[in-house]
C-alpha cells in the first residue's frame, strides 16, 4: 500500500521557520520525482517546489529564496524548509510523487499538513 505521510506543519508567527517532511511507503521513492504543492482556502492548489530523481530542483519563482526543496533517497523522505514566512503562506501543503513510466504516468498524493502563519 502506498503512503505519503507529511508532518512538520503548524501555526508558526510571521518571519518564523517550518521544516516539512514527506515520508514516502510503498514505492521505489528513488525513481519518483517529489514535489510540494499547497491550496490555500478558496484558491487552487498550487506547486511550490519539485525535485526530480537527479535531485534538481525548481521553485514557484515567488517563493524562491525562502523555500527549500530536498530529498534523502535512503530515508524515502522529502523536506521542505520554508523559512520568513508570510501570512499568504498559510494553506494546506501536500506531497506529491509522480513517476511518468513508458506505458503510464503513476502520480500519488499525501493528505496534506497545515500551515498557518499568523500573529
Amino acid at each position: 500500500q502506498v503512503q505519503l505521510v507529511e508532518s512538520g506543519g503548524g501555526l508558526v508567527q510571521p518571519g518564523g521557520s517550518l521544516r516539512l517532511s514527506c515520508a514516502a511507503s510503498g514505492i521505489l521513492f528513488e525513481i519518483f520525482g517529489m514535489a510540494w504543492y499547497r491550496q490555500a482556502p478558496g484558491k487552487q492548489r498550487e506547486l511550490v517546489a519539485e525535485i526530480n530523481r537527479g535531485g534538481s530542483t525548481n521553485y514557484a519563482e515567488p517563493l524562491k529564496g525562502r523555500f527549500t526543496i530536498s530529498r534523502d533517497n535512503a530515508k524515502n523522505t522529502m523536506y521542505l524548509q520554508m523559512n520568513s514566512l508570510k501570512p499568504e503562506d498559510t494553506a494546506v501543503y501536500y506531497c506529491n510523487a509522480v513517476n511518468n513510466g513508458p506505458l503510464r504516468r503513476i502520480e500519488y498524493w499525501g493528505q496534506g499538513t497545515q500551515v498557518t502563519v499568523s500573529s
